[in-house]
């Protein structure tokens, strides 16, 4: 393994501080990972949307965990195009999503046309489409809380952008 994929691997296994059971590889807010010959990582990030608490926390936890590692000097960098997009998650942090609680989200809608509307979102306790939205934000920005009619389960669900 070189020591460009070492980062990389270290960088993107860094559980998300609001969602743990998922990484910000897992995520795709990992962009980019370079290393010099003098042992200086370059970490890129791209945060879910502008103005995300959990960014500072990211940082932070970046540079602990490569310099924990002997990098001797992270510089993490925000970048903010191309925006984040929920289609860059991988399936496995869909799945992750799911088997925590908080539903997973569907593609991103299409920048063009009729902003589409959402009627139901699957429950990931039942598995039921009898559900409907309680408020438009979450326990974070980024989530909506939802309510199952048929378990009568309250839930998040990750909103798609």
């Amino acid at each position: 393994m070189s020591l460009q994929s070492a980062a990389w691997k270290i960088a993107a296994d860094l559980p998300d501080p609001e969602l743990p059971v998922v990484t910000i590889g897992d995520l795709g807010i990992l962009r980019d990972v370079t290393e010099d010959d003098q042992g200086r990582v370059h970490v890129t990030i791209t945060p879910t949307y502008s103005g995300c608490p959990a960014m500072e926390t990211i940082s932070a936890d970046l540079v602990e965990a490569l310099t924990s590692a002997g990098y001797q000097r992270v510089d993490v960098e925000y970048v903010l195009s191309p925006a984040w997009t929920t289609d860059w998650m991988t399936e496995e942090a869909r799945a992750k999503l799911a088997a925590y609680g908080v539903a997973p989200p569907g593609p991103a809608a299409a920048v063009a046309g009729p902003v589409p509307l959402q009627l139901a979102v699957r429950c990931p306790q039942c598995g039921s489409l009898d559900t409907r939205e309680s408020s438009r934000f979450g326990s974070t920005a980024c989530k909506s809380l939802w309510v199952c009619r048929a378990c009568r389960e309250p839930f998040d669900h990750f909103k798609a952008h």
